[in-house]
C-alpha cells in the first residue's frame, strides 16, 4: 500500500521507497536496456549479470559491486535494501558480486555506455537567476542549448544514434550513449572523444578563455555549427533573459575576453557611465566597434573573439572525468532525488526547450495518483501500476529506447570505432 498521507512526505523514508520500487520502478525496462535484449538467464547473457550496481542506503552506507542474473532478482534485493538511490557501473570480466573471490587481474571493467554529465552549478559564473543547487525554467535554457549542441555533435560527428537524455532530478542532465561502438570504446578512446568535445579547458571561471582555434584560423566546421545553434538563442538567453552583461561585474567579464585592448578601454569608458544598460545594448555597441575597425586583421580577430564568446557563454560545460573511464558510476534513470523528491526521468532532446524541471513528477504526487487509482489489478506483482500515474509517458519513452537498442544490437555487424575517433581528433 502507498503511505497513508502523500502531502510533504519524506522521499527517503522506507515506506515511500518500498512502495516506489515495488509498484512504480521500471525494472523490466531497465533490464531490457542494459541487457540489450529480453533474455533472463545467465547462460543466454554475459551483460546484465556482469553489470555493477551500487546502492546508497538511507543511513548513507554505500554498497558497491552488486550484480544480479535478471531484473526479478534485482527487484527483490532493491525492495529489501530500499536504497535512497542507486548507480549503474560497467560490465566487468567477472560478476561483480564475486569480486572478492576473483583475482584482481581477472576483474576488469570491459564495457560501458559512454556517459556525459552537465551540471547547472558549472554555469554559476554566468547565470543570473539562480545559483548553487537552485534551478528554474529560465536558467534551464543553458541546459537546453547544451543538449541541442551536444546531441547534434554526437550524432553528426560520431554517428551514434542511441542517445538517452535523463534529467538528474535537481539541477542537471545525464546522457547515456548505448550504441555498440560506443559501448565497446576503451578508456583512451573515451578520453579522446571527450577532449574533442571540450571547449573550456582547465577550469570554468568566468574569465577563462575558450581554447579552440590556432591563431587567426577559422573554427573547425563542427564548432561553426555549434556557434550557429548558440547564435539562435544567444540574444534571448544571454542578452535578454539572463542579461549577463547588465552589471559592472558582468561587462568586465565580457571585456576580459576582448583581445583588442584599445577597444576594451573605449567600451569600458562608455559603459562605466551607464553600467546598468541592458546587455543587448552593450553587445550591439561592441558589434558597431568591430564594424568600424579599419584594419581587416584586427576586424577578423574581433569577429573570431565574438565567436569564442558565444562558445564561452553557451557551449556545453562537461565534467570530463565522468566520461573518460569505464568504471565510473552514474545514477540510474528513474531514481528519486532525495532533496527534491523528483524522479530522474528521460527527456526528448527535440523538445528540450519545453521541459520544465518544476513540472517533473514527484514521488508524493505519484503515490497520490496510485491511491486515487485504487487497488492494483495485477495481484501482488504490481507490474503495471506505473501506467496509472503521470510516470507513464516517461516509462513509455524509456521502453521505446530500450527496444531500439535491442533492435539495433540484433542488426549490428563488426565495426571499427578506432578510425573514426582518430579522424575526429586530428581536426
Amino acid at each position: 500500500m502507498a503511505p497513508s498521507s502523500n502531502l510533504d512526505i519524506d522521499p527517503t523514508s522506507e515506506e515511500v521507497l518500498l512502495t516506489f520500487y515495488r509498484r512504480l520502478y521500471p525494472f523490466k525496462q531497465l533490464f531490457k536496456w542494459l541487457n540489450r535484449g529480453p533474455e533472463r538467464t545467465e547462460k543466454e547473457s554475459r551483460l546484465f549479470p556482469y553489470r555493477e550496481f551500487a546502492f546508497t542506503l538511507r543511513n548513507d552506507a554505500y554498497l558497491r559491486y552488486n550484480s544480479y542474473p535478471n531484473d526479478i532478482e534485482m527487484k527483490k534485493h532493491v525492495c529489501l535494501l530500499t536504497p535512497s538511490r542507486f548507480e549503474i557501473g560497467p560490465v566487468y570480466s567477472a560478476q561483480p558480486r564475486d569480486k572478492k573471490t576473483v583475482r584482481p587481474t581477472h576483474f576488469k571493467a570491459e564495457k560501458r555506455e559512454v556517459v556525459f554529465d552537465i551540471d547547472m552549478t558549472d554555469y554559476d559564473s554566468i547565470r543570473t537567476c539562480c545559483s548553487d543547487a537552485d534551478i528554474c525554467k529560465r536558467c534551464w535554457g543553458f541546459i537546453a542549448v547544451a543538449v541541442e549542441v551536444l546531441d547534434t555533435a554526437i550524432r553528426d560527428q560520431f554517428g551514434y544514434t542511441q542517445l538517452l537524455w535523463v534529467y538528474s532530478g535537481r539541477r542537471g542532465i545525464h546522457l547515456w550513449i548505448s550504441d555498440k561502438e560506443a559501448f565497446e570504446l576503451t578508456d583512451d578512446q573515451r578520453k579522446a572523444m571527450v577532449e574533442y568535445l571540450t571547449v573550456i579547458r582547465h577550469g570554468k571561471e568566468p574569465g577563462k578563455r575558450v581554447n579552440v582555434r590556432f591563431g587567426m584560423k577559422d573554427l573547425p566546421p563542427a564548432l561553426k555549427d555549434a556557434c550557429q545553434t548558440i547564435n539562435q538563442t544567444f540574444d534571448e538567453l544571454i542578452l535578454q533573459d539572463q542579461d549577463c552583461f547588465g552589471t559592472q561585474e558582468g561587462y568586465e567579464t565580457l571585456l576580459s575576453l576582448v583581445p583588442d585592448a584599445k577597444m576594451a578601454s573605449r567600451l569600458r569608458e562608455r559603459w562605466s557611465q551607464k553600467p546598468d544598460s541592458p546587455s543587448y545594448v552593450k553587445w550591439d555597441e561592441m558589434k558597431a566597434e568591430v564594424k568600424d575597425l579599419k584594419d581587416k586583421h584586427a576586424r577578423q580577430n574581433m569577429r573570431n573573439a565574438m565567436e569564442d564568446i558565444l562558445l564561452q557563454y553557451a557551449y556545453p560545460r562537461l565534467d570530463a572525468e565522468v566520461s573518460k573511464h569505464r568504471n565510473h558510476l552514474l545514477k540510474a534513470p528513474f531514481c528519486i532525488h532525495p532533496k527534491t523528491g523528483r524522479i530522474c526521468v528521460p527527456i526528448d532532446p527535440d523538445r528540450i526547450r519545453e521541459f520544465d524541471p518544476a513540472k517533473v513528477p514527484t514521488v508524493s504526487q505519484l503515490l497520490a495518483e496510485l491511491d486515487a487509482a485504487g487497488p492494483s489489478t495485477s495481484g501482488g506483482e504490481h507490474r503495471d501500476d506505473w501506467q496509472k500515474t503521470s510516470l507513464k509517458p516517461y516509462i513509455d519513452m524509456f521502453e521505446q529506447y530500450a527496444n531500439s537498442v535491442q533492435e539495433k544490437q540484433a542488426k549490428m555487424g563488426v565495426s571499427s570505432p578506432n578510425i573514426y575517433i582518430v579522424c575526429l581528433v586530428d581536426y
